[in-house]
């Protein structure tokens, strides 16, 4: 069986608010535009049969994952383990304490299904590196998306495990707006 999990970047929030900071709770909150995304990436994930959900306990992630449990008849559980890149912290902080919640959720989905983790972009990008995925790739990805971000607010990654512990290619599977999809260069001889 395929546990699958579902990084989702938390919608656009207000990054005018520089009286607080971004990278501890609260954080900025959702803006209108934000509110309409996160609705949007429920009504996406309502598709995929979802059994639970996760929220890292910023305000901007929490609002969205309230948005797509709502959409999705669930509670969300909100957990410091899929937190935002805290200034200061090392990726190696990041990935150990991110890495550590993504594979107890994957034990989780195979008996459950499919789980989704709101999050935030830095996170996901030291996750999506650890698990091999190309770094022209995450670099490609991180040339179209706002702060560097290897997905746009709302967007959507899917990981998947399979039943022996070999993880399939990660897979952008949703974002807000079309976006151009990455196609590796190939070697001509």
């Amino acid at each position: 069986m395929l546990a699958t999990l579902y990084l989702v970047r938390h919608a656009t929030p207000d990054w005018n608010r520089t009286d607080i900071r971004y990278d501890i709770p609260p954080g900025p909150p959702l803006t209108a535009q934000g509110e309409i995304e996160a609705q949007q990436v429920g009504d996406f994930l309502k598709t995929l049969d979802i059994a639970h959900i996760y929220a890292s306990p910023l305000e901007r992630t929490r609002r969205t994952a309230q948005l797509i449990a709502a959409t999705l008849g669930l509670e969300p559980e909100n957990t410091p383990d899929i937190a935002e890149w805290v200034h200061g912290e090392l990726a190696d902080g990041v990935l150990t304490r991110f890495r550590a919640f993504v594979d107890s959720a994957f034990d989780a989905s195979e008996t459950r299904g499919p789980i989704a983790l709101v999050t935030h972009g830095g996170p996901i990008r030291v996750l999506l590196a650890d698990l091999g995925l190309d770094s022209a790739e995450i670099d490609h990805y991180r040339h179209l998306f706002d702060h560097d971000n290897p997905v746009p607010p709302a967007g959507v990654w899917r990981i998947r495990r399979k039943g022996d512990g070999q993880m399939e290619k990660p897979e952008l599977v949703y974002t807000p707006n079309p976006i151009t999809r990455y196609v590796p260069a190939t070697t001509h001889v």
